[in-house]
């Protein structure tokens, strides 16, 4: 293989992985929200987050590689902000449609684009993104009334977290690769699980749960988790966090595909332009730009 096929795959594979990754949590997302009326949002959050805990923890042993206490600092603050993204995001699925929950998230790793910025060809991509998610936001939810406000403050609130998923999550990964994931699940398990119990009891173990829950955790935890945790630190920050602006599409599909929320013509419009940004930030990225991995202690 030539040297410019190899740099080729080198810059492409980590950015299929997310894609992937982006697939799984959205399909995911909406197999969840079959469980909100057994066990409520925060029991599914509980439970998808126990089982892919258990889950990784089976699979990737990741007691085999102590962390250093440096390390140790970024697990545990990507490991709590997964846990409460998770816990907000479920609760704005309750009121708030799919695609337009993703696209409120959806500020916080645009914050992140736009903060980590060196060029202005960068910025440009970036715009063409808020452009897209401004014209969805003003759009609405299809015409069914105005968005709640609890759920636009919670899918809000959910971006934030996700910003710091970004940025602690780079660090952790850099450092102990895909095992921060297992790591970073299990401690989000351990925080949040708690509030599932209190709100949901035992329930949440039931039998008829259990098959439901079990896919939702492999679908939108053990597997794009895993596979973010890998791309993470070969991409640019700004790069990773304007790729995905591609959330706010998957999520109006799946919820079109899986729970037939319907987008009329100028929404999808509006999600082209998202999408136009992705892929022009993912053909300009720059090799010197890849975040850099620490050297563990």
């Amino acid at each position: 293989m030539s040297v410019a096929m190899r740099e080729f795959f080198a810059r492409i594979w980590p950015v299929a992985m997310l894609i992937v990754a982006m697939c799984s949590i959205q399909s995911g997302a909406s197999v969840a929200q079959s469980l909100f009326p057994v066990i409520g949002a925060t029991g599914t959050t509980s439970i998808r987050l126990i089982l892919a805990a258990l889950l990784l923890l089976l699979v990737m042993r990741p007691w085999r590689r102590p962390l250093s206490r440096r390390a140790w600092k970024s697990t545990l603050i990507y490991g709590v902000s997964l846990g409460v993204m998770n816990l907000l995001f479920y609760q704005a699925l309750r009121t708030v449609p799919l695609g337009i929950a993703v696209a409120l998230e959806f500020t916080g790793p645009l914050a992140v684009a736009m903060l980590s910025s060196r060029r202005w060809l960068d910025l440009l991509w970036v715009a063409l993104a808020v452009l897209g998610l401004i014209c969805l936001l003003l759009l609405g939810d299809g015409g069914s009334g105005p968005i709640d406000p609890y759920g636009a403050a919670c899918a809000l609130g959910a971006g934030v977290c996700w910003a710091l998923y970004i940025l602690f999550g780079q660090k952790a990964g850099a450092i102990n690769g895909a095992q921060s994931a297992t790591l970073g699940i299990t401690i989000a398990a351990v925080v949040i699980a708690p509030v599932g119990l209190l709100d949901a009891g035992t329930a949440i173990f039931a039998p008829e749960v259990l098959p439901y829950a079990l896919a939702v955790a492999i679908l939108s935890t053990a597997l794009p988790y895993t596979l973010e945790m890998i791309a993470m630190p070969r991409l640019p920050t700004q790069t990773f966090g304007t790729l995905m602006s591609l959330e706010p599409a998957v999520g109006a599909l799946s919820g079109l595909l899986f729970l037939g929320q319907l987008l009329g013509t100028l929404q999808w419009l509006a999600i082209g332009l998202v999408i136009a940004a992705s892929i022009g930030t993912t053909l300009t990225i720059r090799r010197r730009d890849t975040f850099e991995a620490p050297v563990p202690d």
